[in-house]
């Protein structure tokens, strides 16, 4: 057995509406990275120093050493980036969301102490700004509950959200796994908050942005000045507010550093972006935790049939009918590489379709003649299966007039004499006469080109019966 663990498909073609509060248009929602104090230093207990997002071109770590540019570029940050991004946002009437490294927070009280006052929502950032990609299991999950102790000791609750960011392939699991989180946030993969399932329990996940994000003014390729940050801003608003104008909001995430955009020619193009969206109606500029409440609330998790997380027996039990007396498609279809994309009835039916398509000429023949004849002698017999005899009904081939069943009859003999394998169908795209008329023009061909129709028709009716059942 194969699983592929990363999820492709999400919400697929159809996203849900997320019927935002007021009807809004839009979520625009901004989040404030506070990790000056917590950054890689040995004074900290760190090997190295910080080499990672600041305005110094191709900054590498020092082994051993302190840097003391990189240590006063993280400075600016808390002294004066923080307090003039706090006098913007507070000005606009706009509440952020702060991701706060517990360690730096602790060495910035009166920062902390603005935050609350401003009604901000503090949620965590992890213990340290480091990389977590080589901790060992137990290491991560150690820090992760220092750091809600340490973040509820510092401001005085716990916090309801979690974001690490410089993760490991661990990070989502072992953050949701606590049970202590309404969100977590690191991943990058929609537009929307969803819902993922961790050892039996529901989490949900608001995805983070990594290029709505000013840390693209420290890494290449980025950008040198405010006007680029509030254009590619603006135009992500603006497609996602017209995704919102024809009926599908979603949310925008911005990411900001007080290091980064708190610089005067930085912030100016924030500033503007502030200015260009309080133009617009039905614009909601929500904290993380607000987007969290109305999701629980509104999209709450829904159970469904997950076909990748069966055992062999669920699995061919479930579909082994799906393909008409072959329930060995079903059981070679579970040996694929299945994965949450195969969880969906467009994703089961293109794998219960590889098996067939890779089958022996006999064993496809062997599927075609396990179908029964249309409106046939089973049918009247009352002994088709319970799908086959749904289908037959929605097209109305359970109530046929005489000369409509002697004309089915006819059409089925002269089919099955020719080519050696019953007239096969979709029926739930037809109607009665649609159906006739297909059968009247296909009993004329020949073998070869009806065999791979009828190959091609059993896909289908596989596709339509895992929608119902899916």
């Amino acid at each position: 057995m194969q699983r592929y663990p990363r999820n492709m498909i999400g919400y697929g073609a159809d996203r849900p509406d997320a019927k935002w509060p007021g009807g809004a248009k839009i979520a625009v929602q901004f989040v404030l990275n506070y990790e000056e104090g917590g950054e890689n230093n040995i004074l900290h207990g760190d090997a190295a120093s910080e080499g990672f997002l600041s305005d110094i071109p191709g900054a590498v770590p020092w082994q051993g050493q302190r840097h003391w540019n990189m240590e006063s570029i993280y400075e600016y940050g808390a002294r004066a980036g923080f307090w003039r991004l706090h006098r913007l946002f507070t000005g606009a009437g706009i509440p952020l969301t702060i991701y706060g490294v517990a360690t730096a927070l602790a060495r910035s009280p009166e920062q902390v102490e603005a935050m609350k006052d401003a009604g901000w929502e503090i949620a965590s950032h992890g213990l340290k700004w480091v990389e977590h990609k080589d901790m060992p299991e137990a290491e991560e999950r150690a820090a992760i509950d220092e750091a809600i102790r340490l973040h509820t000791e510092v401001v005085g609750e716990p916090p309801r959200g979690w974001y690490t960011g410089r993760g490991s392939d661990r990070t989502v699991h072992l953050s949701a796994a606590t049970g202590r989180f309404d969100y977590i946030s690191d991943t990058y993969d929609d537009d929307l908050p969803h819902w993922i399932e961790v050892e039996g329990r529901d989490q949900l996940v608001i995805p983070y942005t990594l290029e709505a994000n000013d840390m693209r003014f420290s890494v290449s390729p980025g950008w040198i000045e405010g006007e680029q940050f509030f254009t590619y801003l603006k135009d992500s608003f603006d497609v996602l507010y017209a995704e919102g104008m024809a009926g599908k909001p979603a949310m925008m995430s911005v990411g900001l550093h007080n290091r980064l955009i708190g610089r005067p020619g930085k912030i100016a193009g924030l500033k503007r972006f502030l200015d260009y969206i309080a133009g617009f109606a039905g614009v909601w500029t929500p904290r993380r935790i607000e987007i969290a409440e109305h999701w629980a609330a509104t999209h709450p998790p829904v159970k469904r049939v997950r076909p990748s997380q069966m055992d062999r027996e669920t699995f061919v039990g479930t579909f082994g009918g799906i393909v008409e007396h072959s329930p060995w498609v079903a059981e070679r279809a579970f040996e694929l590489e299945l994965g949450p994309a195969h969880d969906r009835p467009a994703g089961l039916a293109n794998a219960l379709a590889r098996v067939l398509r890779t089958a022996s000429r006999e064993e496809r023949m062997g599927v075609l003649t396990a179908h029964p004849d249309l409106a046939g002698k089973l049918a009247a017999a009352k002994r088709l299966t319970d799908e086959s005899s749904a289908e037959q009904a929605s097209a109305g081939l359970d109530a046929l007039t005489d000369g409509e069943r002697a004309r089915f009859t006819e059409l089925n003999t002269a089919y099955t004499e020719k080519h050696g394998f019953p007239f096969i169908i979709a029926v739930r795209d037809h109607d009665k006469s649609g159906i006739l008329a297909a059968f009247e023009r296909r009993v004329a061909n020949d073998t070869e080109t009806e065999f791979g129709e009828a190959c091609r028709q059993v896909e289908r009716i596989a596709r339509l019966r895992l929608e119902s059942l899916l």
